[in-house]
C-alpha cells in the first residue's frame, strides 16, 4: 500500500498521525543513544573502582591490627 493509497482510503489525518508516530519513535531512539553510552561508561568506571577497592581491602595489613597491646615488630615491644 503506497502513501497515496493510505491518503485516499483513510484520510489526511490518519497519514499525519502515522508520520508523527514514526517521527516520535525515531526521536525516542535518538535520545536513548547518549543515555545508553553514559550508562556503559559508568559501568566501566564502577567496575574499575570495584576492582581497586577489592584489591585494597584484600591486602595484608602493614602494621599491627590490635593497637591496645604492643606487637613484637613494633619499637614499644622491643623496649618494654
Amino acid at each position: 500500500m503506497s502513501t497515496f493509497d493510505v491518503l485516499s482510503r483513510y484520510g489526511t489525518l490518519a497519514l499525519i498521525r502515522h508520520a508523527v508516530t514514526v517521527l516520535l519513535f525515531l526521536l525516542l531512539h535518538l535520545v536513548r543513544i547518549p543515555i545508553v553510552l553514559i550508562a556503559r561508561v559508568l559501568e566501566g568506571v564502577m567496575g574499575e573502582l570495584d576492582r581497586y577497592a577489592t584489591a585494597q581491602a584484600s591486602r595484608e595489613p602493614r602494621g599491627p591490627i590490635n593497637q591496645f597491646f604492643p606487637h613484637e615488630s613494633t619499637r614499644e615491644a622491643r623496649h618494654a
